[in-house]
């Protein structure tokens, strides 16, 4: 089923605001998943809407959170979330963000007790979109084993990175540090697909290609994934003063309780270094220079870091998304939750 962005986000509101959330609540998560499914995130985009609604009908997503947002210092800062929708949270620390790295050069702001806040490219971008450099980094729920571990430890804990070019062209990098999300696995299931080798092992810690015996995700290029997986969890996690490695919260265990979850965002003004008109000639010369490289065999173009989303982004607003026929089914219906999240593992559904 293909619809368009403006009524994909309208079915999202509509569902989310019947779970509880408020109206603008609703509509700022359902900009980062029509953000996520436009750029090709499918398993960050309108499939996380069930599960979004099944928590915030069963209180464990604030509807009415009292956010608090506390200056530590000129370039420091912690914004509590209240166990608000993550991407609420996130959004709008890096709204306060982005006004402190353009009075002061850099920022950093850490937000607590927010909910899982999806596609972090949403959240670099509104500051690339102002002509800032940024990265964001997010913990997640243990899922993905450490290097020659046979048991997870740490989660996906994804990194973010975004730098302005020209003509509104972003560098953006938004990744896991597993081989892939463990969105893959839920998208690759409500397709009913095989995963690709390398991505993930069973309960007896080997490799499966089928993600319904999925246990447990790898780190992306074994110890070097390992590295930053753990570099993300001390610096949203440990610098947070938060739950830690597989102290962390599941996203699925009962839905009733909130998450105490860390998120940190890091601006910098380029201006204050290379000055931004210079910055950003620099990038998008990359940008080409990336482009004119010959491309190897079974390539057809050497592509700069966020370059095909960016396309399939623009190519969505005259083609529309494509969403699974099941997911469009729920988001039509007068379904809010069916109860198929609560206290399951993450590896049940």
């Amino acid at each position: 089923m293909r619809v368009t962005k403006e009524q994909l986000k309208d079915l999202i509101v509509t569902k989310l605001h019947k779970a509880g959330l408020t109206e603008d609540h609703a509509g700022i998560v359902a900009d980062v998943l029509v953000h996520a499914d436009a750029r090709g995130y499918h398993s960050h985009g309108a499939m996380r809407v069930e599960y979004y609604a099944e928590r915030i009908a069963k209180g464990g997503t604030t509807h009415n959170p009292n956010f608090e947002f506390t200056k530590t210092g000129p370039c420091t800062a912690i914004f509590d979330g209240d166990n608000g929708a993550g991407q609420v949270v996130a959004k709008l620390g890096m709204d306060e963000a982005i006004k402190m790295a353009k009075e002061n050069g850099v920022a950093i702001v850490g937000m607590r007790r927010l909910g899982h806040s999806g596609a972090l490219s949403y959240f670099v971008q509104q500051a690339a979109d102002k002509d800032l450099v940024a990265i964001s980094l997010c913990q997640s729920d243990p899922m993905a084993v450490p290097f020659g571990g046979a048991e997870p430890y740490y989660g996906t804990n994804p990194i973010a990175f975004a730098a302005p070019g020209k003509n509104g062209e972003h560098i953006i990098i938004d990744m896991a540090t597993t081989v892939q999300a463990w969105g893959k696995i839920l998208d690759a299931r409500s397709k009913n697909k095989p995963i690709a080798e390398g991505w993930a092992v069973d309960s007896n810690g080997e490799n499966t290609t089928d993600p319904f015996k999925v246990n447990a995700l790898l780190p992306i290029a074994g110890p070097k994934g390992y590295g930053l997986m753990m570099m993300v969890d001390v610096l949203s996690g440990i610098l947070l003063g938060l739950p830690f490695g597989n102290k962390v919260s599941s996203m699925y265990h009962d839905l009733t309780e909130g998450r105490n979850l860390g998120q940190l965002h890091i601006v910098i003004d380029p201006e204050r270094f290379a000055g931004i008109n210079a910055f950003k000639e620099s990038v998008a010369q990359a940008m080409k220079d990336l482009n004119d490289i010959k491309p190897a065999t079974g390539f057809d173009k050497v592509y700069y870091p966020g370059q095909r989303s960016a396309e399939r982004e623009n190519k969505s607003e005259k083609d529309g998304i494509e969403i699974v026929d099941h997911i469009y089914e729920y988001l039509t219906s007068d379904v809010v939750h069916n109860n198929a999240y609560d206290n399951k593992s993450p590896f049940a559904k």
